[in-house]
């Protein structure tokens, strides 16, 4: 079986239906054998969940032990009763594993608006949590408790060594729709078995999710409810990584930056209705933050992600997306290619569009996965987004999601 978050020394796992959804998985609980070191970055919507509210709360020492997650209820726009469901949430979690309060964080997502149903959640939580066990199965339980629209579970695993220690690295996700930069309506949370100083362990996930998760978009909407989340247990008994001068830092980020890329590309894989994934990675630009706003305004923009799925080599509507990005771009020093996993096609060199054959073109971008690199100009910086594109099942979906 393929190995999950239950691999990771320590983590043991469990996923149950308590009653909130009528037939799936819809409670997700994981918990570390002893206190982690845990570090998270939450939405950005001014509008933010119960849960957000809370878990904020919660990471400020920046230890935790546990983690529960609810689907079928957002638990957003709920006001007070939602905090008061939230805090259950932490206080039975807490009272099943005897452990600390403060180390328990909690999430939710679903439908926003609706009551919190904080007795059944609660009555899911002692129920089950005592069955939490590090069996693969349990794991695989786990993400799939997490899913809303989603239609497969995202989970990803690694091991790497660190001074002469096997470490152990999983996570989960899940997001399908309300996909959108600066994080959106996705959940996702990262295990690992390395020791991690808190603080150290907080601007790196920050910084790693600028090229992950905040690189992703499907619909354009950002969510009430968007958070990821690593808790570093440090069983794998490795110097603890205090700094980022420390000889295993580099290997740590790297692979951390590696999983994290995963679960959100598998997240755009996932987009309501979406028929293709595509790759915009522009290069040739002064500053790191400008390829990322330049990739993300292709990614983001209707007109194109409509021509992807129209199989529409209509490359100028990249070159549009790209001046609405709000940074320096001169067309005229721009080369552009379009085409799938394989093959590249240039399309415009310096500004000046370049012959190629149409039929062939539509060809390519039949396939599921497109690729599209924009040359900026001679600059020594990149970056990649990825999305998907607009399809009439996305619309037809989403016009009756609660109904």
């Amino acid at each position: 079986m393929i190995k999950n978050l239950t691999n990771v020394r320590g983590i043991q796992c469990w996923g149950a239906h308590s009653g909130v959804k009528s037939l799936r998985r819809d409670l997700a609980l994981i918990y570390s054998e002893k206190p982690a070191a845990a570090a998270a970055v939450f939405t950005q919507n001014q509008v933010v969940a119960a849960p957000i509210v809370v878990s904020k709360e919660q990471i400020a020492n920046g230890q935790a032990q546990a983690i529960v997650i609810n689907a079928g209820n957002a638990n957003a726009c709920t006001g007070e009763e939602g905090l008061k469901g939230a805090r259950a949430m932490v206080k039975a979690a807490a009272k099943a594993w005897k452990i600390d309060p403060s180390d328990v964080l909690v999430a939710s997502t679903g439908i926003i608006g609706e009551p919190f149903p904080t007795e059944t959640i609660v009555k899911g939580i002692e129920e089950h949590a005592p069955k939490v066990a590090s069996k693969s199965s349990a794991g695989s339980f786990c993400a799939n408790a997490i899913l809303t629209t989603d239609t497969f579970a995202k989970e990803g695993f690694v091991e790497f060594s660190l001074d002469d220690c096997e470490v152990n690295m999983a996570g989960i996700a899940k997001g399908s729709g309300m996909i959108h930069p600066n994080m959106a309506t996705m959940l996702a949370f990262l295990v690992t078995d390395a020791a991690i100083d808190h603080q150290l362990l907080q601007s790196t996930l920050k910084e790693l999710c600028d090229d992950s998760f905040n690189m992703i978009t499907v619909d354009g909407d950002t969510s009430t409810n968007d958070m990821v989340a690593i808790l570093a247990n440090g069983m794998a008994g490795n110097d603890c990584i205090d700094s980022k001068n420390h000889p295993d830092y580099p290997e740590f980020r790297k692979r951390m930056g590696e999983m994290m890329k995963h679960l959100a590309r598998l997240i755009v894989s996932d987009g309501e209705g979406a028929s293709k994934f595509v790759e915009y990675r522009v290069s040739g630009l002064e500053s790191k933050a400008e390829a990322r706003k330049l990739a993300r305004s292709m990614a983001a923009s209707s007109l194109v992600k409509t021509a992807m799925f129209g199989r529409d080599p209509n490359w100028g509507r990249l070159i549009c997306a790209a001046g609405n990005a709000d940074v320096p771009f001169d067309y005229t020093q721009a080369n552009l290619y379009l085409g799938d996993a394989e093959t590249l096609v240039k399309v415009l060199e310096a500004g000046v569009p370049q012959s190629y054959q149409k039929n062939s073109m539509k060809k390519l971008l039949r396939g599921s996965h497109i690729r599209v690199h924009l040359v900026a100009g001679k600059g020594p910086e990149e970056a990649t987004a990825w999305g998907s594109d607009l399809t009439t099942d996305y619309v037809l979906f989403n016009s009756v999601y609660t109904t």
